[in-house]
């Protein structure tokens, strides 16, 4: 006759416990991937609370390097900050812009909310600052140095000149053109530039000149904010499918 100890499968014993050790990381990670974005916004109703399976963890404190408290998942009720209708009248129905397109902030032209206070480096300065504040950055002399280049919208227009870069000191690479013209000073995302080295100038086919006005200004001269970033990323983003009714109608 046999023991029970001696029955007793040791890999078998090992297998459903790593099983159940995953199961349990899974919902635990399902969990915390739940204190960003969550409870979702339905369109049926605003008394519905739509945060799925498994449901929302408990807020927990976390404090940032500048000395604030957050709670995560956030208490307050999510800001509604874009303007948009249901393209049907049924649930779940595209939504369409509405008003000011490109500051709707839905689609291509969507931005989030983020922080209003400056990101940092880890040596505690700003992290996208322009290069008129910081003396020891300048353009490699084997690159095309854009300042003082002139920029054309998709109009083929002039819409001013690069006066300065603003550099992303954590990468480093140029993050924003401050182009001056007629409408005063605004921030390009370089990303949504094309430098022509032959002629000197740069083209942004984002906007047109008329819209040029519409591009949201920073409030500091020297600094720039998280939701400054993104409502400018939004605007010119969604310029590449709205900026006119054609954009937004398909090839053929």
């Amino acid at each position: 006759m046999s023991s029970g100890l001696a029955s007793i499968d040791l890999v078998e014993v090992l297998f459903t416990l790593f099983w159940v050790f995953f199961i349990g990381l899974v919902y635990y990670m399902q969990r915390e991937m739940k204190r960003e974005g969550y409870p979702l916004v339905s369109d049926r109703s605003e008394h519905i609370t739509v945060q799925g399976f498994p449901a929302m963890p408990s807020p927990k404190e976390f404090h940032l390097d500048d000395g604030r408290v957050v709670l995560a998942p956030r208490q307050e009720a999510p800001e509604t900050h874009y303007s948009s209708e249901p393209a049907a009248p049924h649930p779940g129905a595209p939504i369409n812009p509405s008003g000011d397109a490109l500051k709707a902030g839905v689609g291509p032209g969507a931005w989030a909310n983020r922080s209003e206070v400056i990101e940092k480096t880890l040596e505690g300065t700003p992290r996208i600052v322009p290069m008129r504040a910081n003396a020891a950055l300048h353009v490699d002399e084997k690159c095309t140095d854009p300042r003082g280049m002139t920029v054309i919208a998709a109009d083929g227009k002039s819409v001013g000149k690069v006066s300065d870069l603003w550099i992303d000191l954590a990468e480093p690479q140029i993050y924003f053109l401050e182009v001056s013209g007629e409408s005063g000073s605004t921030m390009v995302p370089f990303g949504f530039a094309e430098i022509d080295k032959a002629g000197g100038q740069i083209r942004v086919n984002a906007i047109y000149s008329s819209q040029w006005s519409g591009v949201p200004r920073i409030a500091s001269p020297d600094q720039i904010t998280p939701r400054e970033e993104d409502q400018i990323m939004g605007y010119f983003g969604g310029g590449l499918l709205l900026a006119d009714d054609q954009r937004a109608e398909p090839f053929f």
